[in-house]
């Protein structure tokens, strides 16, 4: 578990965009280790963990699009029923709220990725190893 840097990308929604968004950080050989999107009528919301969050900042500011860098925590975590559940009820009994997160596991893996997003990073980083 660590604390992260996430990326949020408002971007407009038409096709070829995020290719254009992945291409980039291609070629600057920067890696995506999270991804997640969501959508208005105009506009996409990418939020990304990322190998070299500077780097990409630099990168998406070079080329007039607009980011937000956001705190977020990491967890490795099991792919068993249950796992999240127990994530969740510590951060609950500490009230600290999880404000949005997301991830995503191969059935036959044994770890997966959480990306959270909470109102206190430090204190669930705190509960969670506790």
């Amino acid at each position: 578990m660590q604390l992260g840097t996430q990326l949020a990308l408002f971007l407009d929604n038409r096709p070829g965009t995020f290719a254009r968004v992945c291409d980039a950080l291609s070629a600057a050989k920067i890696n995506i280790y999270a991804v997640s999107t969501t959508d208005t009528v105009d506009h996409s919301v990418v939020r990304m963990v990322v190998s070299e969050p500077r780097k990409a900042m630099i990168l998406f500011e070079e080329h007039g699009t607009l980011v937000v860098e956001t705190e977020i925590v990491m967890i490795e975590g099991d792919n068993k029923p249950g796992s999240l559940a127990r994530i969740c009820d510590k951060l609950a009994d500490a009230k600290v709220n999880i404000e949005y997160c997301y991830c995503a596991t191969p059935p036959d893996a044994r770890k997966g990725l959480l990306i959270l997003r909470v109102n206190n990073a430090k204190k669930a980083m705190k509960v969670l190893n506790s």
